[in-house]
Formats: structure tokens, sequence, C-alpha cells
């Protein structure tokens, strides 16, 4: 269940819908949100800022205020009444800092744009929303497009059915059930992993039994490749969400491609949410 958000900001476009989706997100939740700032200093700051300096330079007060005060012009957007948001600042490289202030702050899922602005505050530019899906314990929401409504009818998740994915499958139910979502499991089934429909709905089944979940679909769909066919799926069902697992620093489960997640994650126009297993 979601009882608490963490959203890394940089002030962005795109950080800022991936707040409004989280703030959507706490509200069908009852949920807070962390909202972090990652403020990356010249390194000379950086060590006076960790060791606890009890007179940090100007320069560090200068950005420390700054981002305060961009964190209260977000506070009185309207899309945020009523919710509990937590300003917390982080001092740490970008990908350091959303993983320990998500274990910190003990946050049920991470939300976050994949791209940040230019200039000045260009923090997510690359390949950070792919690091943190790579490295979070914790569900990793990315949110790709300017995304002002987070209604999602239709949410798709790509599984292979093995026995380590058993408790992400429920993980997706729970969550579809939460934003009121129908869910679609999906075998991709390609020329190089082919198997039979006999097989795939054998080990569907096999796994399915016996678990808490409702309101879903199972499904076999035939393409190139596994990417593509988790793309043209979702396509296809017209789904608001795509939901993958990730064996982290291992790659993803199944299939076998290493970075099949991060393709996802980059090439999905749809947002992307990804457990770890």
């Amino acid at each position: 269940m979601i009882r608490s958000i963490l959203v890394p900001t940089d002030f962005s476009t795109q950080a800022e819908s991936a707040l409004r989706v989280a703030a959507q997100i706490a509200k069908k939740t009852n949920a807070k949100i962390y909202l972090l700032h990652i403020l990356e200093l010249p390194l000379h700051l950086t060590d006076l800022m960790s060791t606890g300096n009890p007179a940090p330079a100007p320069e560090a007060v200068f950005f420390m205020k700054r981002a305060h005060q961009k964190f209260e012009e977000i506070m009185e957007q309207p899309y945020l009444e009523g919710l509990e948001v937590i300003e917390t600042v982080s001092f740490e490289g970008i990908l350091d800092g959303i993983i320990d202030a998500s274990d910190k702050n003990k946050v049920d899922i991470i939300v976050m744009g994949s791209h940040g602005s230019s200039g000045f505050e260009e923090l997510f530019i690359g390949s950070n929303a792919e690091k943190v899906v790579r490295t979070s314990k914790k569900p990793v929401l990315v949110i790709k497009e300017d995304c002002n409504i987070f209604e999602v009818n239709d949410f798709v998740y790509a599984t292979n059915f093995d026995e380590e994915d058993k408790k992400n499958l429920v993980a997706a139910s729970e969550f579809a059930k939460q934003i009121g979502a129908k869910l679609h499991y999906v075998w991709i089934n390609t020329a190089n992993g082919f198997k039979t429909t006999y097989e795939i709905e054998e080990k569907m089944n096999n796994l399915i039994k016996g678990l808490a979940i409702e309101n879903y679909s199972l499904n076999i769909y035939n393409d190139d490749s596994v990417e593509k066919g988790i793309l043209h799926f979702a396509a296809s069902m017209k789904a608001g969400l795509i939901g993958i697992s990730t064996h982290g620093r291992k790659g993803i489960s199944h299939f076998i491609n290493g970075s099949l997640s991060e393709d996802v994650v980059n090439h999905a126009k749809r947002p992307v949410l990804t457990y770890q297993i």
C-alpha cells in the first residue's frame, strides 16, 4: 500500500509533471509526499556541508535559500492543496541522494521525470532516471511526457511469470486497485524465445493460482523483440501505464536483455512503473 511518495525535483517542467502525478496518486491513497531537492554544489561546498560545518559558506546558503523559495512557490500550486508535502534536501550526487532519501524516509514509491531543464538547474538529463530504475529497491514510476492528468484505466504489466516475479505481480495488482485501473499481464513471445500458447498459458495459470489478485486479464503478444512487444501491446490496449520488473544491476528478468527496463523507460511515451526483483 502506498503511504509515502518520494519526488526528486530539479524544478524543471518534467519534474513538475512528476509531482502532479504524485499528487493525484497521493489523493487516491491518502499518502504524503517527500519533495527532494538535490543541490549539486561545488566540491568544496559539498565537503563543508558533509562535515556538518556550523557556518556553511555563503554560496551554500544561497543555493539552499533558492531551493526553499522554489519549494514555497510550488506549495502554492492548487494541485497540492490538502496534501502533506515535506521538504527535504540532499547534498549527495543525484543517484545516491534519491536512493538514500527513499530509504531514510521509508517511502513506498519514487515518482520522477526522466529529463531535466537545460542550463543551471539541469539534473536529470541523460541516464539518471534509468540509473534509479536499475538501482532502487523501491518501485519507480517514470513520467515521460507532460502529464497533467494521471487517469489510468488500463495498466499493462509485462512478465514471464517466473516464481521470482510473483510478489511483483501482486504489487502491480495492488497498485492497479489503488488507482482504479484494470491490470493486463502480458507475455511477449518472440522467435528467439518462442514458446507455444499451451506452454505459456500453463505457466501463467500455475503462477497466479492462489494469488490475491483481481480485475486482470492474461495476454500473449507476438513481436520481433520484447521491447517492441511491450510498447506495441500497450499501444493496442491504449494503456495509461506500463509495468515491468528488473533485476536491478543484473538486468531484467526473463528475456534476458540487461537493458530492457531502461530501454522501455527511454522509448515509452507512457508512464513506466518498475519493480525490482
